[in-house]
């Protein structure tokens, strides 16, 4: 059997995630867990989707998985709560979220050491924010994983900013992984089918890379612990509980990676890495220091994930960082209204939650997801921005008199789901969803449909096209109404001028001898405004200016109205004649992917119309991976993300900003205004 010592002290509620590339086996590994735990009596099939983790509707039907599943235990008497993060880039959010409020991050990979600098970023974002975690190199069990397994610590080691610490070495079989060598204990263990390992006798042959892989875990402690470098440089050999205390301590304060191996499928290796947790593992106490959690009076809890339930209405996950939380206690300005403890999709109510613990918090209406929260006020705790979305499509609810209901799903989902952004766009008349990519999108999509039972079309967002004008023009406008009594006059003589691109709008007048009062000034640049929100192309129109250089008026039927629409039919009029030209926006695209994909990172920017690259650069804190500047025409931003993680393992991603505006290709011209008038009509309808 593994070497499994109880504790003499059993610790507070301690939560560890586990995160990684989509298909290292995450979902496996927490079912492993869970049955070593004695949680569950057997393990389900991510194959059937019958895992703990399966909780999403999309997980079963799409294969992967979009939602933090949560899951509460007890291990060997000490309560646990592991949170299995979604690993695809799509649902970065979401899976940020869940490390954020752990107390070590289990990263999951495949042997492979090919597909190691897809962990690069979450590697750099565990170090940015100090985070400690551990390597568990998952599926040893294939056929060649003991030279895998070398190679992929290699590479591993390249990309991380801490020392990665082997904790164990494989016993091979030829390149076959049969059991490890603990090199804490000295002990060697063989895997026996499924579950745990048995103790075995450490080969002669294998003491030799022992004794090497020993010395260097010893130094990489010795490193950061003056007195174990003394007894190595006098050759001490340091006891075992000293070296557990080294490790526990590094890993605490993130200053190593230890590294452990074995197969999620096969139960090899899930009791020794769950015993490293149980020993070295940081406690609350430790993790709320390191996040800086305020020391309060009673509780302080975290919200990370909210949850909108058919039943019993808005949940938020929540981490308590200090104290207690009970059912009908205040937090802030809302009464919890029921304490539930997580096992993936099921719900047990309880009384009361501890300092360490997640439970889910019923009805805190006033309280976001990344907020904590004491019994008198909302407290702001470190947390992550939102990611920007970088695909969008223009939503409209199918049935008559659902556009209500729509807008009020959609603030719903976007709570739940801050990677998703819901804007109302009032220059295109149109609701559009944003997302981090289209599986993402139809995700959300479904969740509208099953959940708020709403059918709605979609299409591509318009894109906010800019006309100007490149020439000037002179312009007499004249209004003129009798219709009894009072009647409406207003006459002027303008000119159009060109400004330069980024001028905006501009007015001015050139009036002599009051041929058009003072008080009519504000009224014929108002009328210019107004005119200019859409122009002959069915744009607004920008870069411009509007002087007015004479007029006249009437002592008893001039108004302010009749004056702007006395200026509205001179740039009717004049307008056409400055050879208006429809101007496109262009963004500013910083593109980050694994440096081996640069160069087709690049032919997707230059195989876009008007795609311009700026050039390259090595990523500044992630290693491994480059940034590509480009320009790229909105109009083109459809698919980019897409074809993007096509092309880098799934994992390319890209942030934008709108640049400038520059002129559309002619040939593009005549669709663009077509597509523009007809979105007008039926607005209008």
């Amino acid at each position: 059997m593994e070497d499994y010592v109880e504790e003499k002290t059993l610790r507070t509620p301690r939560v560890a995630a586990l995160v990684g590339p989509s298909m290292a086996g995450k979902t496996s590994l927490l079912e492993a867990l869970l049955l070593a735990s004695g949680a569950i009596p057997k393990k389900g099939s991510a194959k059937d989707h019958g895992t703990v983790g399966d909780l999403a509707t999309d997980a079963k039907t799409r294969g992967v998985g979009s939602e933090l599943a949560v899951a509460s235990v007890e291990v060997e008497g000490e309560p646990w709560t592991f949170i299995d993060c979604p690993g695809a880039a799509e649902f970065a959010q979401e899976a940020m979220h869940g490390l954020l409020v752990a107390d070590v991050v289990v990263v999951v990979v495949e042997p492979d050491p090919a597909r190691a600098v897809i962990v690069s970023p979450l590697l750099a974002l565990l170090d940015e924010r100090s985070i400690p975690h551990l390597v568990f190199v998952n599926k040893v069990d294939v056929p060649g994983a003991a030279v895998a397994l070398r190679d992929t610590l290699l590479a591993l080691q390249k990309l991380s900013a801490r020392p990665l610490v082997l904790r164990e070495i494989p016993l091979r079989d030829g390149q076959n992984v049969i059991g490890y060598v603990d090199l804490v204990s000295e002990s060697a263990y063989g895997f026996k089918g499924h579950g745990e390992a048995a103790l075995a006798q450490l080969p002669e042959s294998v003491l030799p890379e022992e004794h090497e892989a020993r010395r260097v875990m010893l130094e990489h402690l010795a490193d950061l612990d003056d007195h174990l470098l003394t007894e190595l440089l006098e050759d001490v050999n340091p006891p075992t509980e000293e070296v557990q205390a080294n490790l526990r301590e590094d890993l605490k304060r993130d200053l190593i990676v230890d590294v452990f191996f074995g197969s999620a499928e096969q139960d090899h290796g899930i009791r020794r890495l769950l015993k490293a947790l149980r020993d070295e593992a940081p406690e609350v106490h430790e993790t709320a220091a390191r996040i800086g959690a305020p020391a309060v009076d009673g509780a302080l809890v975290q919200s990370f994930k909210t949850v909108h339930a058919a039943h019993v209405g808005k949940l938020s996950f929540a981490r308590v960082w200090r104290g207690e939380v009970a059912d009908g206690m205040m937090l802030h300005d809302d009464r919890v209204s029921g304490v539930y403890r997580l096992f993936g999709a099921k719900q047990q109510k309880v009384a009361k939650a501890v300092a360490g613990e997640v439970v889910a918090l019923g009805h805190l209406d006033g309280l976001r997801t990344g907020q904590g929260a004491t019994a008198s006020a909302v407290v702001e705790l470190p947390w992550i921005e939102a990611l920007q979305p970088v695909v969008a499509l223009s939503l409209k609810a199918t049935r008559s008199g659902d556009d209500v209901k729509l807008s009020g799903a959609l603030a719903r989902i976007t709570e739940e789901d801050p990677g998703l952004r819901a804007e109302q766009a009032a220059e295109a008349h149109e609701l559009v969803l944003w997302a981090q990519g289209d599986r993402h999108l139809r995700l959300a999509l479904d969740r509208l449909k099953a959940r708020f039972g709403l059918e709605v079309r979609t299409d591509a967002p318009q894109v906010a096209y800019r006309e100007t004008v490149r020439k000037g023009a002179s312009q007499h406008g004249r209004f003129k109404h009798q219709s009894g009594g009072h009647g409406a006059f207003g006459d002027v003589f303008i000119d159009v001028v060109p400004l330069p691109r980024g001028g905006g709008f501009a007015f001015d007048e050139t009036v002599a001898g009051g041929a058009v009062p003072k008080q009519y000034f504000s009224s014929v640049e108002k009328g210019a405004r107004e005119y200019f929100k859409q122009g002959p192309l069915g744009f607004p129109v920008v870069d411009v200016k509007v002087v007015l250089t004479h007029g006249s008026y009437h002592t008893v039927d001039s108004s302010d109205m009749a004056f702007q629409q006395a200026t509205r039919v001179a740039l009717t009029e004049a307008m056409p004649k400055c050879d208006p030209v429809l101007l496109e926006p262009v963004l500013a695209l910083r593109l980050v992917a694994p440096g081996e994909f640069t160069p087709r990172v690049q032919r997707i920017v230059t195989g876009r119309r008007g795609g311009q690259l700026l050039g390259y650069d090595q990523h500044p804190t992630i290693k491994g991976w480059d940034v590509v500047q480009a320009f790229v025409p909105q109009a083109e931003l459809r698919a980019l993300v897409t074809e993007l993680r096509t092309v880098t393992q799934g994992v390319g991603s890209f942030t934008w900003t709108v640049d400038h505006l520059r002129e559309v290709d002619p040939k593009e011209v005549q669709h663009v205004v077509t597509t523009r008038r007809k979105a007008l009509d039926d607005a209008r309808a």
